[in-house]
């Protein structure tokens, strides 16, 4: 049996020798370096139907 995910579970990682925050919530992934409030998000429903470069390049154009 699996555990439900009904809160946002954060985790620390290391790239580049950088930290970054992962949040994994029931909407989605954010990884977001340390520090900062903007990153980069992937929803579920992206995922599952294919269209996360699609969604990437879209987050990626509002940006800034």
């Amino acid at each position: 049996m699996t555990t439900k995910l009904d809160k946002p579970l954060r985790r620390e990682i290391q790239i580049e020798e950088r930290p970054y925050t992962l949040t994994i919530d029931a909407d989605g992934l954010k990884l977001v370096e340390k520090g900062r409030r903007n990153g980069h998000e992937v929803r579920w429903a992206d995922l599952v139907g294919g269209n996360t470069a699609l969604a990437a390049a879209l987050n990626a154009s509002t940006e800034n």
